[in-house]
């Protein structure tokens, strides 16, 4: 529950003996009791605390219910009915709270304005009363503006990316401004390791979500080295879960968010582990971010091995509870080279999410490779000059020099975060749909935007544009589960086919219409190559659909002169997402560099991604909200109501999903149905509701609503063994008395209310010879709470306070464990860290 949400407890809260739960203490041997003078000096001692700092003590507490002089009072007989018992109580009638003039509001003069206990003189008067329905004194409700949130944090106003200073900006305030932080969400940063004992990161740190495969051990501390080479990872995962609002550096994009290092660049990397490192933990950790892959040199076709691909088609198949694992890629920092990342085989992955960058104005990278398999866009920089991304470095410092795709990448994994906080169902397909829909062109500058066949621009170097965290949420928050995935496989070219000049190569497609793995709407689309090329950099391969949308697969590379062509390389487009296939395909071959380049075309073969859904017609879901995990079936989010029984529920919570009701019903007082409607549940258990309508009340601690006899609203005292009901003051006096006298005499040890109320616990135990000083005092500090409160035992033996023990490893003659030679590290992957070329930084 948020903040200043905590329901009041009012009125009509029956007070109740739970079962088992009034035994008394067993009385403490005659030799442990204080004498007189102790007895006394610590009863004085006590009051006196309570009398200097409240809140020491539990006297009082924000979430503590105020009572007010008003009153909501429900009668049957409308306007007339009112003013008969507003001028026998000597009430105000301040009118009719809804326009059916049920439900009216009631103030009276003589009561006090605040109180922390009800007026029961006036409870009972109501509660005889036989014309009222329903009644609650009405309880302060401590509620804030959702303006936008900004951290405190010294460096924040360097964030220029997420404090608004540009526009727009990546719209990450304005989804704190919801409450949501990442809160429960687990992401692994795949790369030379994470210093996890940065004061800007250690609170978040999750163990389970790291692990060294360099070194095979669960230490994922990086290798420290005079150049620092090996800040990567600590870099990129500052940007994801820096601790917000602890006066060090920045703030993270999910700065409550659970952040792991996967140490795996810095050494010999191998097929092996790769797949270890993908595959680590994955129904624990739902996002991985990886800024890494083949050399981005213009020269290079590169992709994951047969071990890789099946860890990234694991996890998405089985990954987080079977809804997907989530990998978020860079898409590369060739664009010095004219690379194309259609040629890295992990960014052109469908399971991958490939992410670009921009920079603060707005203008295409000079790192930047164009390509058609890039998603989405956040922000990085530019030349030198150009502010950079701020985020946590080695040795316990900051940055504000972080940059290239690097940089892009973890930004996009902790706006991601935030959606799965707002719907944790998401699978990762539904989560490609939505970065889809909540990337815009914005002010992205390029000469290649176009507008495919349902409409959306869509770029090479941007994907579908900036992404917007505060519509990516708001997408999150209503998007219906996607239908299964379905694959139709067309193999088009299977003879030998000499490639000319120019070559267009069309195929008539029925998308698999009749079939089960039939597809509507389009998401990724690839296209399987086997061919011979003279200079393989000179050979544009371009797809065009039916709809007319034209996407290149991979434009010319300069550098690469290659005449090996492509054996059986997958090139893949996002460009035709909710394109309808059916109809014409044309694949263009064209010769861009020198005349006389022969080649020849073996194997062509096209393969649809997709769905049977027409996704640009569907309709928005119901409302998910932030903490839900909403409960799928093969129709969808489930919708339902909560059962509520006549009697009084017993047993605990049960664990379960959220249903969400789209409208809830307006329970009628007095009603003896089997079911109540309620705005939302958890689960089909009658203790799984979570909100009522009026005029039924929600027993937070039960987790039902309130049956209809007798009469709603009003609430029946329980004989119990001590008739009494104590507000927070009265109750500590009791307490205190009851402690000093180690007598059974006051309602004997634990006062519970059925449906809330004044919570009364007296722990008391008994001292040891040697520590029966210190057992004196904590003796007195008792707990006077209402139900939304916390306990505090201040057991001298219980846990202390939390101390962080670190132990970073330190640069040193070889490294220590850590192997300390650049010459070790090798291997095919390589970070996407900017290196700036001379030009670039000279001056």
């Amino acid at each position: 529950m948020a903040p200043g949400a905590a329901r009041a407890l009012g009125p009509s809260r029956r007070f109740g003996q739970e079962e088992g739960l009034f035994r008394g203490p067993t009385p403490a041997p005659a030799g442990m009791r204080p004498g007189g003078i102790a007895l006394w000096l610590r009863l004085t001692l006590a009051l006196g605390l309570a009398l200097i700092d409240p809140m020491a003590v539990g006297w009082a507490s924000p979430r503590a219910p105020i009572y007010v002089s008003s009153w909501a009072v429900r009668v049957s007989q409308g306007y007339q009915e009112i003013e008969r018992l507003a001028r026998k109580f000597g009430f105000v009638n301040l009118g009719p709270i809804f326009p059916d003039g049920q439900y009216f509001h009631l103030r009276h003069r003589g009561v006090v304005q605040q109180s922390l206990t009800p007026h029961w003189g006036h409870h009972l008067r109501l509660k005889k009363d036989p014309k009222v329905q329903w009644f609650q004194q009405q309880t302060v409700q401590r509620r804030v503006k959702r303006s936008l949130v900004v951290p405190t944090d010294p460096w924040f106003s360097k964030q220029w990316y997420m404090n608004k200073e540009v526009q727009p900006d990546l719209n990450i305030l304005q989804v704190w401004s919801q409450g949501l932080s990442g809160q429960g969400i687990v992401v692994s940063v795949l790369d030379d390791g994470i210093e996890k004992d940065h004061p800007d990161l250690w609170a978040n740190y999750d163990p389970l979500a790291s692990y060294d495969f360099n070194d095979y051990d669960p230490d994922p501390q990086p290798r420290y080295t005079p150049s620092d080479e090996n800040r990567h990872g600590t870099r990129c995962a500052g940007e994801v879960a820096a601790t917000a609002n602890n006066r060090f550096c920045g703030a993270g994009v999910a700065y409550n968010a659970r952040i792991g290092g996967v140490r795996m660049l810095d050494g010999t990397i191998t097929d092996v582990i790769e797949a270890q490192s993908l595959s680590l933990q994955p129904q624990h950790i739902h996002i991985y971010s990886a800024s890494w892959g083949p050399e981005d040199d213009g020269r290079t076709v590169d992709g994951p091995g047969i071990l890789t691909r099946e860890a990234f088609r694991s996890g998405v198949t089985k990954g987080r509870g079977g809804l997907g694992t989530l990998f978020i890629w860079a898409s590369g920092n060739g664009g010095l080279h004219y690379d194309n990342c259609n040629c890295d085989g992990y960014t052109n992955s469908i399971h991958t999410l490939s992410v670009g960058s921009t920079t603060q104005q707005g203008r295409v990278p000079w790192y930047s490779e164009a390509c058609a398999s890039t998603l989405t866009t956040t922000y990085s920089s530019g030349v030198a000059a150009n502010p950079q991304i701020v985020t946590t470095d080695l040795h316990h410092r900051c940055t504000d020099k972080h940059t290239g795709t690097s940089a892009s990448a973890p930004l996009a994994a902790g706006m991601i975060a935030l959606a799965l906080e707002a719907n944790p169902s998401l699978t990762w397909r539904d989560v490609q749909h939505l970065v889809v829909r909540a990337s815009r062109p914005a002010q992205l500058q390029a000469e290649d935007w176009r507008t495919n066949g349902v409409g959306r621009q869509v770029s090479h170097h941007y994907g579908y544009g900036l992404l917007d965290a505060g519509l990516l949420v708001d997408l999150a928050r209503s998007w219906l589960p996607t239908q299964p995935q379905k694959k139709c496989i067309i193999r088009v070219v299977h003879t030998p086919t000499p490639i000319l000049r120019v070559i267009h190569v069309r195929k008539n497609v029925s998308a698999c219409v009749g079939h089960t793995n039939y597809i509507r709407s389009l998401e990724h689309v690839q296209v399987q190559l086997s061919l011979s090329y003279s200079r393989r950099g000179d050979l544009e391969i371009s797809l065009t659909s039916p709809m007319g949308t034209r996407s290149t697969l991979v434009a010319i590379r300069p550098f690469d002169v290659s005449g090996q062509g492509y054996n059986n390389w997958i090139f893949m487009s996002t460009h035709f997402w909710d394109e309808d296939p059916r109809g014409l395909w044309t694949l263009v071959l064209e010769n861009k560099g020198y005349y006389f380049n022969t080649g020849t075309l073996y194997r062509y073969a096209l393969l649809l991604y997709g769905t049977a859904e027409d996704m640009t017609a569907r309709p928005s879901g119901p409302q998910v909200t932030s903490s839900a995990c909403v409960q799928r079936d093969t129709e969808g989010p489930c919708q339902g109501e909560c059962p509520v029984p006549h009697g009084p529920p017993a047993g605990g919570r049960q664990a379960g999903s959220v249903r969400v009701r789209p409208g809830a019903g307006d329970g009628q007082a007095g009603a003896a149905a089997a079911t109540r409607p309620v705005n939302t549940c958890r689960g089909s258990s009658p203790l799984d509701c979570t909100a009522c309508p009026p005029p039924s009340m929600l027993d937070a601690q039960r987790g039902s609503c309130s049956g209809p006899d007798p009469p709603e609203g009003h609430p029946q005292p329980t004989a119990t063994a001590c008739p009494c009901r104590h507000g927070p003051a009265q109750a500590m006096v009791l307490t205190l008395s009851a402690v000093a006298f180690g007598s059974p005499l006051l309602c004997r040890v634990l006062l519970l209310p059925k449906r809330g109320g004044a919570k009364i616990t007296v722990q008391r135990y008994a001292p040891t010879p040697a520590r029966r000083g210190e057992d004196d005092i904590a003796s007195l500090l008792v707990l006077v709470q209402s139900t939304s409160l916390l306990r505090w035992y201040p057991d001298p033996s219980g846990p202390g306070p939390f101390k962080r023990g670190v132990a970073s490893r330190q640069a040193g003659a070889g490294g220590g464990r850590k192997c300390a030679s650049r010459a070790c590290r090798v291997g095919p992957r390589a970070n996407r860290k900017r290196k700036w070329p001379r030009a670039a930084v000279a001056g």
